[in-house]
């Protein structure tokens, strides 16, 4: 289940970014596409995958994919406060998964 989050982060990096640049009736369309594929698929993750880690780690990936882009795509400057908090998110993140089980795992745990 963990890769439709994947899955839905790359989408999420693809409508984020299509709400900043869209400019004609084909990126904003794409971009409605991307959002409705990224939040199916975090719902679906969500219904078997403890639901507060799955949203952490969908953020986390959308913020550190969407900040890529932009620098990598788009020519943003790269700017080291960015990259520090970036990366501390992505620490929370890594965090909330090493400690989150699924729910599968925690209900045998709890039996």
């Amino acid at each position: 289940m963990w890769i439709l989050v994947v899955i839905a982060a790359v989408f999420e990096i693809g409508w984020a970014t299509g709400l900043k640049y869209a400019n004609d009736v084909t990126t904003w369309s794409l971009t409605v596409v991307a959002i409705i594929i990224s939040f199916g698929l975090l719902i679906r993750s969500a219904s078997k995958l403890p639901t507060s880690t799955v949203y952490a780690v969908f953020v986390g990936l959308g913020t550190v994919g969407t900040v890529a882009v932009d620098i990598l795509f788009f020519g943003v400057p790269i700017n080291l406060g960015v990259i520090l908090f970036v990366l501390l998110l992505l620490t929370g993140v890594l965090g909330l998964k090493m400690v989150t089980g699924d729910k599968k795992n925690q209900q045998e745990a709890g039996k």
